[in-house]
């Protein structure tokens, strides 16, 4: 995995310094995300399957895009970037809400993020890059809580977490 810094933020989202991403993930330090949930016109979630070969959760179903951004850049464009490099496409974004939360993930990794979750809306198929994920699919809110429930162990931890938040502010 290439080498890259996360920003290193209070519960404030104050920049308080930078560390390599792997570092921060090792220590569980409270550092800056996104989270973007793409939803079509029948109010479908695009889905996306992480590719197998990712640092942590790989082959697990997830949000549609996250990641985090880089220092010195803007949070918004950000998210455009990885939309678009991960899925194909980008749209507008709206920022919905923003939340820290703490889990422990495989490979003794803990997630510790201040995440802001953005909301947009797409029709189209994505075209997705295969280092990032290797399946997609669009699912009605009602397919996705019976699947949350049956077979939890098959979506990202965070995922878990954050969808009902979601759920509140579409």
């Amino acid at each position: 995995m290439e080498s890259k810094n996360v920003i290193l933020v209070d519960e404030n989202d104050v920049i308080i310094g930078v560390m390599e991403k792997m570092e921060a993930h090792q220590k569980g330090e409270l550092h800056r995300a996104f989270s973007i949930f793409i939803f079509n016109s029948k109010n479908e979630l695009l889905l996306q399957r992480r590719a197998l070969d990712k640092y942590h959760s790989g082959g697990l179903w997830t949000n549609t895009c996250c990641s985090h951004p880089l220092p010195g850049e803007n949070l918004k464009e950000s998210a455009h970037k990885r939309l678009q490099e991960e899925m194909g496409f980008d749209c507008i974004l709206n920022d919905a809400f923003h939340f820290i939360y703490k889990t422990e993930l495989d490979n003794k990794l803990t997630e510790h993020e201040l995440d802001h979750v953005f909301i947009g809306h797409y029709d189209k198929n994505p075209i997705i890059n295969k280092v990032e994920a290797m399946d997609w699919k669009y699912l009605p809110i009602d397919e996705i809580k019976q699947n949350l429930k049956t077979n939890p162990e098959q979506y990202t931890v965070w995922f878990k977490i954050i969808f009902e938040k979601v759920l509140e502010n579409i």
